[in-house]
């Protein structure tokens, strides 16, 4: 069983800064692989659809997402899919079994209503000047909360995965004489060219 208390200072060193949303991506990862029965990655077992869009609050949620289930952006086995929303599906790429797991929106609506939220965030103040008096009693009760209070996990149910494949396929752009991923290059007056090169 993975134990998101366990993750919670490297969690917050990776982070940058003490906030409720990273430790609830925490407990929402490990809630997920808990119920796959699913380890930490170290290579790309498992992959991790998250709901998160851009410019909208707590979308430090990925980082806990990526420090506690080792799904990464260097990896690629974490995608965002731009809804907004804070579940995501975690599929076990050996068995196809997936999972998809959600923080309970009263749990979420009740932090807004916290001195962190309106005194601090929504005037703008960074989390990381948020005094730690205000921010950790959050943090608190995000990491001790029964796990039925916090979130909503689905049964488990099948995930198609289409087939993938890395390249491992590269050229010097004759352009910029950066490295380029072969699929991404392009033909500019008889040049090899990377997409930025081709542009111009």
């Amino acid at each position: 069983m993975t134990n998101p208390q366990e993750w919670l200072e490297f969690g917050q060193k990776f982070h940058g800064h003490k906030c409720p949303a990273m430790p609830m991506g925490l407990r929402v990862g490990a809630a997920a692989m808990n119920k796959l029965g699913v380890d930490r990655a170290k290579d790309g077992q498992i992959l991790a659809f998250v709901d998160l869009g851009e410019d909208h609050c707590a979308t430090c949620y990925a980082d806990g997402l990526q420090v506690i289930m080792g799904t990464t952006f260097g990896k690629g086995n974490i995608k965002k899919t731009h809804k907004g929303k804070w579940a995501v599906t975690v599929v076990d790429k050996a068995t196809g079994k997936a999972v998809r797991v959600t923080p309970k929106a009263e749990a979420m609506l009740a932090n807004k209503q916290t001195d962190f939220f309106k005194e601090y965030r929504e005037k703008g103040i960074p989390a990381s000047k948020v005094p730690n008096e205000v921010v950790d009693p959050l943090i608190n009760k995000v990491m001790n909360a029964p796990e039925e209070m916090l979130v909503n996990i689905s049964e488990v149910f099948d995930y198609k995965l289409e087939p993938k494949k890395d390249s491992f396929n590269g050229f010097v752009c004759e352009e910029c004489g950066e490295m380029t991923v072969e699929e991404y290059g392009r033909i500019k007056n008889g040049k090899h060219v990377c997409i930025d090169c081709a542009a111009k």
